[in-house]
C-alpha cells in the first residue's frame, strides 16, 4: 500500500535536514519591522559555506556587478540588505536538499522550474505592492513538498511517477491517486514545522487549490506564478506541463493583460541571470 498520511510525514521530519539557525531568523525578519541589520550580517558572515553560496548568487550575471565582491558588507553596499538576505534564504534553502535526491528524480529541471516561479512571483509582487522577498521564497518553495516526497517515500513516488505515466494524468492527480496525499500539503506541513511566516506557508500549501476566491494575495502570486513558469517552460523538462488553472485567478490577481505581458518578458530576462 503506497497510501501516506500527513503524520507520516510529520513523523519522518527528524530526518530532514535542518534548517541553520541564522536561516531561520533570516526568514523570520521578512516580516519584522526591526531588523538589526548588523546582527544579521555577522551571522551570515560566521557560516562560511552560506557565505560562500551567497557570494556565488551575488556576483552572477544576473547582477552585474562592476566588480566581484567578496564580501557579505560589500554584497549589502551594493545590493542592499534586503536582496542579499533573499539570497542567502535562497542558497541555504537550495543547498539544504542538495545531493539527497535520488539519482531517478532529475533535481535540475526541478531547480529551474522553482527559481522561475521564484521570479516570477518576485516580479508580480513588485506590480501588486506585496513583500517581494516572502514572493520569491514562497516562489522558490512552492514545490518543496515534492522534494520531501522523492527523499523520504522514494518507493512510494517512484508508483507516483509510474501512475502519472501509465495514465497520462496532471502529477497532482497521480499523488492523490497513489499516495492519498499531494505534494502541495506536505509542503505546507514541513513549512509550518519549519515555523515560516504564514503567509509563505499558506502560499505554499494554496498553489493548487481548485479556486482562488478568498485566498490572500501571496497565494494568489505564487499560484500564479507556478502557472506562468509552466506556461515558459523554463525548466526545460520534457514532462513539463500547466496545471489546471482556476477560471477566477486572473480576474482575482487583478492585473490586465499588458502588465501580465510585462511580467512574463521580465521573468524571462532576469531568469536567465539566476537559473543553476
Amino acid at each position: 500500500m503506497n497510501t501516506i498520511a500527513l503524520d507520516d510525514v510529520l513523523r519522518r521530519t527528524h530526518n530532514l535536514p535542518s534548517l541553520p539557525t541564522v536561516v531561520l531568523e533570516l526568514l523570520a525578519s521578512m516580516d519584522q519591522e526591526d531588523v538589526n541589520i548588523d546582527t544579521l550580517t555577522s551571522k551570515i558572515g560566521q557560516d562560511q559555506a552560506l557565505t560562500a553560496k551567497t557570494l556565488r548568487l551575488a556576483n552572477s550575471s544576473f547582477y552585474g556587478m562592476a566588480k566581484q565582491v567578496s564580501t557579505i558588507h560589500e554584497a549589502i553596499a551594493i545590493l542592499g540588505f534586503r536582496t542579499v538576505r533573499s539570497l542567502a534564504a535562497t542558497a541555504a534553502l537550495i543547498g539544504t536538499f542538495a545531493g539527497r535526491t535520488p539519482t531517478s528524480f532529475n533535481v535540475v529541471p526541478f531547480w529551474r522550474h522553482s527559481i522561475a516561479a521564484a521570479v516570477c512571483a518576485r516580479e508580480l509582487a513588485t506590480h501588486l505592492d506585496l513583500n517581494q522577498e516572502q514572493a520569491y521564497i514562497a516562489g522558490l518553495l512552492h514545490d518543496i513538498g515534492r522534494l520531501v516526497l522523492v527523499t523520504q517515500f522514494q518507493p512510494n513516488y517512484e508508483a507516483t511517477m509510474a501512475h502519472r505515466s501509465q495514465f497520462d494524468c496532471g502529477l497532482l492527480d497521480a499523488e492523490q491517486a497513489v499516495l492519498g496525499i499531494d505534494h502541495a500539503a506536505v509542503g505546507l506541513g514541513l513549512t509550518r514545522h519549519w515555523k515560516f511566516p504564514d503567509a509563505v506557508t499558506q502560499a505554499i500549501g494554496a498553489h493548487h487549490a481548485s479556486t482562488s476566491l478568498d485566498l490572500q494575495p501571496l497565494s494568489l502570486v505564487v499560484m500564479a506564478s507556478d502557472v506562468i513558469a509552466h506556461a515558459l517552460d523554463l525548466s526545460m523538462d520534457d514532462d513539463d506541463a500547466v496545471a489546471p488553472v482556476p477560471t477566477d485567478l486572473w480576474q482575482q490577481l487583478g492585473l490586465d493583460q499588458q502588465v501580465l505581458l510585462k511580467v512574463l518578458a521580465s521573468t524571462e530576462k532576469q531568469f536567465e541571470g539566476e537559473s543553476p
